[in-house]
């Protein structure tokens, strides 16, 4: 024990080996061979390279092998070879060392300590490669103990088939439709909205076949390519006017509403035009608008996205400054952006678009529900903003697109049918950076600030959301690989491989199946969904739920309490209190909304939620979160071990099975029997070993304390001053054990 003033002795001692010689498990001795998909190639491989983990800066890690195939880069070591301890949920297609070529972001090459981005032809190949991927993964392989031949072509395949640009024809999609067994699960209940009975039967649903109709004008795709075969209109809209000006101007209907006003959407004129065509096309819209705002149609709102929301440019932007902040290569860097990381978020501007794409949905809904007005949003193609608005405001106002088929159906009509250009936006062929931009992301971050919000309302979980977002890399699927149906039905009707005739036989995304077992389907499907009852008419009034606040704000606590954190008393100082700061609160926004539209969100939010009717989400500053599931998961440091949401949740379900399990016994006494109704809940067991991101991360190690210096520590408030903001931090359990 030292003295109060005494000093501990500064260590003396050096190493002169390398961290890997200390930390090194042997290269494997077995062969591994990779586990290829139909249609898959071996392109290049290279042995004994050294994959360093993610934890920390200790340089530790693991021997295997690299290989690069059409579909995928992948990391083999000799736990690749076993099935023991597989995690419940494990993708079938993609493995945890496997990256597809459509998800490598950027590659790096490490050069004497300076890391270099690796483009085009090499001329000097590294000694460390370090990708980055679209999902937030990061890799990190060291090839000093590498043939230098096996280096050059593993790096040089690596950096070809990931980064350069490619043709359509040749994405793995088409290996794979052409070689793989069409033995796909026919119970999936997604509408395709790929014929003309699917628009028919919604129009019926949304009871909006009164005043619009589906039109079959650009059978042939003799209208345009960037349109649907099929699509739905006013009925007072003729032949003529759709073909006049191959579409555009054409108010297309997305949606109508329980009150009979509608969501209508329109690809705008080219603005630069001589003055005699804009004249010309003026007239035409003028004659458009006057058609559909007489009787028997509502009033009309015409909304121009182009001017009220953020530019594609704007959003590619933030996003790529925003996932910075999660692309981690060890616990160093993590440390060292984490006392100025709510500065560095906010300077993002990705959470502020997040909210001013909810408040213009919030506008929509006002319009539609309290105003009785048809809304017609406008953009230059209608396929972007546009499916994003018009989905969140489905989302809010139907209850059946909160369902997993619903909305899959909804995903299926407004952006693979409605023409949402998947192929640009993410950038699949590596041909222009300038067309890429993360619309269909930024939908998904929408819906997830409502979905922990209001969990009961939804059928499927975050966890859905977050496959959903990784699916948008995997070119298994056709359904986020095309610019348009065209596009689709073009390239659908190459000759197979296989069978030298007939049609390519894409699959779709939406069977699960393919991608994961029941058990881990089990994972998508929201346990604690309040379904819809069905009407009695012995009981008119239906029971509303009451707000679930605790449970719908899994990275803030929803009033002060006396009790102390979540984090352990032996839990590192630092994690307990930075950490806490970094994930708990954002910073307010002065933008408020207009007096009326307050009024009306106010007024919504001081009733009991319906999960059955409108939802509006909350959108005041500290409301909007970092969807920590999907950013954070990839990152130990973040991870709250044996509690967050999942201890809820984990608890909430052993509750629901001790319920059934004493219902049987009740039914087993009464009937000797037992019920064949009786549904089995999944159950994440031993929830204190269970991370607060499972199922994609389990228990993990505890981050070590940083190294910070004194100056740093200075700038911190003082500890005390920390754990009194209730407001910062998490208790989800009290002393849990």
């Amino acid at each position: 024990m030292l003295g109060g003033g005494a000093r501990a002795a500064k260590p003396s001692f050096v190493s002169y080996i390398s961290p890997e010689e200390i930390h090194i498990k042997e290269p494997i001795e077995k062969e591994v061979n990779p586990r290829l998909l139909p249609g898959e190639l071996l392109l290049c491989e290279a042995s004994t390279v050294y994959k360093y983990m993610q934890e920390d800066g200790s340089n530790r890690g693991t021997y295997g092998k690299l290989v690069c195939t059409n579909f995928k880069i992948s990391f083999l070591d000799d736990d690749s070879a076993s099935d023991d301890n597989e995690p419940e949920f494990k993708n079938k297609i993609v493995g945890e060392n496997d990256i597809t070529l459509q998800c490598v972001d950027q590659i790096y090459g490490v050069y004497d300590e300076k890391k270099k981005l690796l483009t085009g032809q090499l001329r000097k190949y590294p000694e460390r490669l370090i990708i980055y991927c679209k999902d937030l993964r990061v890799f990190n392989f060291c090839l000093r103990y590498t043939k230098e031949e096996e280096v050059k072509r593993i790096v040089s395949g690596i950096v070809h088939h990931s980064q350069t640009p490619k043709l359509l024809k040749r994405l793995f999609l088409f290996s794979y439709a052409s070689a793989a067994p069409n033995n796909t699960d026919g119970r999936n209940q997604t509408v395709m909205f790929d014929t003309l009975e699917d628009w028919r039967d919604e129009l019926e649903r949304t009871k909006g076949n009164v005043k619009y109709k589906t039109v079959i004008t650009n059978e042939g795709y003799r209208v345009s390519e960037k349109l649907p075969l099929y699509f739905v209109v006013p009925i007072c809209i003729s032949e003529e006017s759709i073909l006049k000006y191959e579409g555009r101007g054409i108010p297309i209907w997305c949606w109508s509403c329980h009150n009979g006003a509608a969501l209508l959407k329109m690809s705008a004129f080219p603005k630069e035009q001589d003055d005699s065509t804009s004249q010309m096309q003026k007239a035409f819209l003028d004659g458009i608008y006057k058609t559909i705002s007489k009787p028997p149609y509502e009033l009309l709102k015409v909304d121009d996205l182009s001017s009220s929301l953020p530019s594609l440019q704007d959003i590619q932007t933030a996003y790529t400054r925003f996932k910075q902040l999660f692309l981690i290569d060890n616990s160093t860097d993590f440390w060292a952006t984490d006392v100025k990381w709510f500065s560095l978020l906010e300077s993002t501007n990705w959470l502020e678009i997040i909210r001013r794409v909810l408040k213009k949905a919030i506008e929509v809904a006002e319009c539609l529900e309290r105003q009785h007005t048809n809304v017609l949003l406008i953009e230059e193609t209608a396929t972007d903003l546009c499916c994003v608005i018009s989905s969140l405001v489905q989302v809010m106002m139907d209850s059946y697109s909160r369902t997993k088929s619903g909305f899959q159906s909804l995903i299926q009509k407004e952006w693979v049918i409605g023409g949402h250009s998947f192929l640009d936006r993410c950038n699949h062929l590596h041909k222009s950076e300038k067309e890429e931009a993360p619309v269909f992301l930024l939908l998904l971050n929408c819906v997830w600030q409502l979905v922990q919000q209001y969990p009961p309302a939804f059928e499927f979980t975050e966890t859905y959301l977050t496959v959903l977002s990784d699916s948008l890399y995997v070119p298994v699927f056709s359904t986020f690989f095309f610019n348009s149906q065209h596009q689709r039905d073009t390239s659908t009707s190459g000759e197979s491989l296989k069978t030298q005739s007939g049609p390519f036989r894409f699959l779709t995304v939406w069977d699960w199946s393919v991608q994961f077992d029941p058990k881990a389907q089990a994972f998508l499907n929201n346990p604690f969904y309040a379904e819809k009852p069905k009407p009695d008419k012995s009981q008119r009034k239906t029971a509303r739920f009451k707000h679930q606040r605790q449970l719908s704000l899994p990275l803030t606590q929803a009033k002060p309490s006396t009790k102390r954190g979540f984090f352990r008393e032996e839990t590192d100082h630092l994690i307990k209190n930075i950490l806490g700061r970094r994930i708990g609160k954002f910073i307010n926004s002065s933008d408020e909304p207009p007096n009326n539209l307050r009024e009306f969100y106010d007024s919504w939010h001081s009733k009991p939620v319906d999960y059955h009717g409108l939802l509006l989400p909350r959108i005041d500053g500290p409301e909007i979160k970092v969807w920590a599931q999907r950013y954070l998961r990839w990152i130990p440091e973040a991870q709250l071990h044996g509690g967050g949401t999942i201890a809820i949740t984990a608890k909430i379900l052993d509750l629901m099975e001790e319920v059934q399990s004493l219902q049987v016994k009740i039914e087993e006494e009464h009937s000797q029997a037992v019920s064949g109704d009786v549904h089995s809940v999944t159950t994440p067991r031993n929830s204190a070993r269970l991370s607060s991101l499972f199922p994609f991360a389990l228990l993990q190690r505890q981050s070590v304390k940083p190294a910070l210096p004194t100056s740093t520590w200075k700038d911190l408030e003082d500890e005390d001053d920390l754990v009194r903001r209730d407001d910062e931090f998490l208790d989800l359990s009290g002393d849990m054990s």
